[in-house]
Order: structure tokens, then C-alpha cells, then sequence
């Protein structure tokens, strides 16, 4: 289960087909080193993105 809380970096490596999920979201930094440490509600917070409506989407 993808929580606000998984880090983006752990994300990538659990599950790497959702990176089309958060690159459709708007998330275009997926390989910047800093965007790896961030949670996913901290990367939607800096992208303007409903976080509820991206976990919905992860999890689907």
C-alpha cells in the first residue's frame, strides 16, 4: 500500500511502472536526487497536486 509518506525514491523502487502515474501528475523531477528523499506529500505540496487524488491513483 503507497502512503503520503512513501518516499518517492522508495516508491521508484518498489513499484518503477507507477513512475507514468507521477510523470502524468505533473512530476517531472522523478530523478533528481533531492526528489528521492521527499515524500509524496511533500512532492505534491511543491507541485500543486491533490495528494488523496495521486494515492488513489497509485494504489488503483
Amino acid at each position: 500500500m503507497i502512503e503520503k509518506t512513501t518516499k518517492i525514491g522508495d516508491l521508484l523502487k518498489i513499484a518503477p511502472e507507477k513512475a507514468n502515474i507521477l510523470l502524468d501528475a505533473g512530476m517531472h523531477c522523478l530523478g533528481c536526487p533531492a526528489s528521492q528523499e521527499e515524500t509524496i506529500e511533500e512532492a505534491c505540496e511543491v507541485h500543486g497536486i491533490d495528494v488523496e487524488e495521486l494515492i488513489e491513483k497509485l494504489n488503483a
